[in-house]
């Protein structure tokens, strides 16, 4: 299995809504592929989730836009996002 490459976090963290989405969040993979809108959502216990885009077409029907399709990607995307969101909430919590 080829490496896994995840650079260029972003994270945009958004008021918390109800259903625990805390922010938007963007990564590179293998410097060749640019995923976008990833939502984080905070559980119960503290951990990140990521929900990845889907499409709802007209008759209502959902559809994947993308998403990891094995636990090693979806870690290592899962890691770059949480490593940036610490990054962010730290130095906030500094200042």
């Amino acid at each position: 299995m080829e490496k896994i490459i995840i650079t260029e976090p972003t994270f945009i963290p958004l008021k918390p809504n109800d259903k625990g989405l805390i922010g938007i969040a963007s990564v590179v993979y293998n410097n060749s592929l640019s995923l976008n809108c990833i939502s984080v959502y905070s559980r119960p216990n503290g951990d990140l989730r990521l929900v990845f885009p889907i499409k709802v077409l007209p008759n209502s029907k959902e559809i994947n836009v993308y998403y990891p399709i094995n636990k090693e990607t979806y870690e290592a995307i899962r890691k770059a996002i949480v490593d940036k969101y610490l990054e962010i909430t730290v130095s906030i919590a500094d200042s």
